[in-house]
């Protein structure tokens, strides 16, 4: 288990200084780390939670949160990112299983989808995600659909 602090805020409530840091952190992995030349920034936020695990200052952990009819007709969490000094040290496990609190927190008890990267198929069944369609590339990369009922 990590020992990180969490806090979810909507878009709305996030500082400057947080919105840099999670924008920072998910371009340093989805764009700069896998090499994915693509416009992190979706317009998609703005409707979002945004879960955020803090060692001190830093961002270790970050997820979001995404109501229905968003991404998917389902509830959703996406971009989730654990920074690369944090890896390996349950910062991954502990965000996933509070992105799932929260999302029951704020949308009540229902499905969520997930547009998961193939190779961590096993991460996320372990919390009950289950794949729901064939692979497909997003970005250069193999991802699958997964719903959590």
């Amino acid at each position: 288990m990590s020992n990180l602090t969490w806090t979810c805020k909507h878009f709305d409530e996030l500082s400057v200084h947080e919105l840099y840091a999670i924008l920072r952190l998910r371009s340093e992995v989805f764009v700069v780390e896998q090499n994915c030349v693509f416009l992190e920034m979706d317009n998609k936020d703005q409707e979002c939670f945004h879960l955020m695990g803090l060692n001190g200052d830093l961002l270790a952990a970050y997820a979001r949160l995404v109501p229905k009819n968003v991404t998917f007709s389902y509830i959703s969490i996406g971009r989730i990112v654990t920074s690369p000094a944090f890896r390996r040290k349950g910062a991954g496990k502990d965000l996933l299983a509070k992105s799932i609190d929260y999302c029951e927190q704020l949308f009540g008890r229902q499905p969520i989808k997930i547009g998961a990267q193939l190779y961590l198929k096993q991460f996320y069944e372990q919390f009950g995600f289950k794949q729901t369609g064939d692979v497909y590339l997003e970005d250069g990369i193999d991802h699958i659909h997964m719903i959590r009922d």
